[in-house]
């Protein structure tokens, strides 16, 4: 019997079929391309996103410049430095009061405050009636030295010829070396006080060579002798004072080193020259000279600075120091971040004391690493924000 079918159930077939073919050709069509291939900036990245080491942050050398963050290095041994403040000296040896020694007129003022003068060099010149009293008493010892001069040569030649007695040769010797010594005297008087060749200006010279660090002289004033006009310091005679108490300078001795803080910033390298051997009775304090490595212009006597001193004695082998700055805190324990070749890592490390800015790393660091010390705290907040990115 032939099985007849309904026109509506024949069209539902076709169109189920044509829609089965309508979804197979556009699948084909929108078939994923092969995947291109990536940048190389993106690639290195993730390269060396997947071979970094736990702990390690990926910084670029540029990225390190641009974050300011500052490298230090680990140095052995534990020394503990002493932080205490100082003044700024002048010994004897390196400084001058330069007085008037006469009184008169300030008549020219040739070197002016700061000014770098030589041994020797005129500073000022007075306009003084002394001057020219010294002036005169040396002209006359001169014209009665030459008058004497020639009456022992007459008397001379007399006594040679037999003509006077010995006596009166004598004399006439006598007065020669009497006139010689007042002479002497007069032109030793004008030197002292600085007579110009004319006799009417004394010249104030420098003592030393050095830096003119006070000039009160003015011109045109009367200044009487004894008068302060200049002060002069040698810069490389300059000395640090530090006061100190009993149990600090007894860890210190002299050859230690120490640094000074200068006003620009920088720190200038010193020793330990000496240390007083009694204590003050005012203050019960000690005194350490300081010498400084070499001279520093921008230092001045009065001066108040800082001074660091590494005992030579309390160096020990056990553990390295590095800045405290170095040091982060992360989940309770002490982290440093060592540079690498790919940034820096953090590593946990066990502290010892503190002195002077600097910690003792007693184990996880070894001497020469070269760790984060300057703006090691952005690392620290980077590798947080890392760890709460993973943990979500």
């Amino acid at each position: 019997m032939t099985r007849k079918y309904k026109w509506p159930t024949i069209l539902g077939l076709v169109v189920v079929i044509a829609l089965g073919i309508f979804l197979y050709l556009r699948s084909a069509d929108e078939a994923p391309e092969e995947p291109h291939a990536k940048a190389p900036q993106e690639e290195n990245v993730q390269r060396a996103e997947v071979g970094a080491a736990e702990g390690e942050l990926l910084m670029t050398p540029e990225q390190v410049d641009a974050a300011s963050i500052g490298v230090a290095e680990a140095r052995a041994g534990s020394a503990a430095e002493i932080v205490v403040p100082a003044t700024i000296e002048a010994p004897p040896s390196g400084s001058a009061r330069v007085d008037a020694r006469a009184g008169g007129i300030v008549r020219s003022i040739r070197q002016r405050l700061g000014d770098v003068v030589a041994r020797g060099e005129t500073l000022a010149t007075i306009e003084s009636p002394e001057a020219a009293s010294l002036a005169a008493g040396r002209a006359s010892a001169a014209a009665r030295l030459e008058q004497i001069r020639a009456a022992f040569a007459r008397e001379k030649e007399l006594f040679e010829a037999d003509v006077t007695a010995r006596q009166d040769y004598e004399a006439a010797k006598a007065d020669l070396g009497v006139a010689q010594a007042e002479l002497e005297r007069a032109e030793a008087a004008a030197a002292a006080a600085g007579v110009s060749g004319n006799g009417n200006l004394i010249a104030v010279t420098s003592p030393l060579a050095g830096r003119v660090t006070a000039a009160q002289a003015v011109l045109g004033s009367y200044v009487a002798a004894g008068d302060e006009l200049f002060r002069i310091v040698d810069p490389s005679e300059l000395q640090v004072n530090v006061s100190l108490s009993t149990a600090a300078a007894g860890r210190i001795a002299p050859g230690d080193e120490a640094s000074v803080a200068l006003p620009s910033g920088g720190r200038a390298a010193a020793k330990v020259r000496s240390v007083t051997p009694s204590l003050d009775p005012e203050t019960r304090t000690a005194v350490a000279v300081l010498e400084l490595s070499s001279a520093m212009d921008e230092l001045q006597p009065g001066a108040f600075v800082q001074v660091r001193i590494r005992p030579s004695g309390e160096t020990s082998s056990e553990g390295v120091t590095v800045p405290e700055d170095a040091v982060q805190m992360m989940d309770g324990e002490a982290h440093v971040f060592v540079r690498s070749d790919n940034g820096f890592t953090a590593r946990p490390v066990t502290l010892g004391q503190r002195s002077g800015g600097r910690v003792t790393i007693l184990s996880g660091l070894a001497p020469g690493d070269r760790v984060a010390a300057e703006n090691a705290f952005l690392l620290k907040a980077e590798s947080e924000k890392g760890e709460t990115g993973d943990a979500h």
